[in-house]
């Protein structure tokens, strides 16, 4: 089976020895994002709102590059940094899907990279 690397610059580069994501078999493999800003590498964290949000809108844009979007994804995986921020972050991410909405679990955690609130990876198939 031949793999695909997925890259876009409208999500921010892999801070380590990763790819943003991964095509292999109709499958897509997103990896985690964060709030980083793909236009300025800052991390944007004045609110757990605008921290999923950009998260969402990063992984959105390698969905894109992927030829998919959200009503492809299968399967995500949500770390926090504290439960206390599931409720806010589930509402925002509720938003970006419709009616069928893939597989999850969310999880807390004790860090995250760059120490964010919010990481978020996906599966995605044609």
């Amino acid at each position: 089976m031949s793999k695909q690397i997925i890259k876009t610059t409208e999500a921010p580069a892999p801070i380590g020895p990763y790819n943003q994501a991964v095509k292999a078999g109709g499958m897509l493999f997103i990896s985690g994002q964060i709030a980083l800003d793909p236009a300025t590498g800052e991390l944007k964290m004045n609110s757990i709102a605008e921290e999923t949000n950009l998260v969402m809108k990063n992984l959105s844009a390698i969905l894109n590059e992927a030829g998919m979007d959200f009503s492809h994804v299968i399967k995500t995986t949500i770390f926090l940094s504290d439960m206390q921020l599931f409720a806010e972050v589930n509402e925002i991410y509720g938003k970006y899907f419709s009616a069928d909405f893939p597989a999850r679990e969310t999880v807390a955690v004790k860090g995250l990279p760059k120490n964010v609130n919010v990481e978020i990876s996906m599966i995605a198939a044609q």
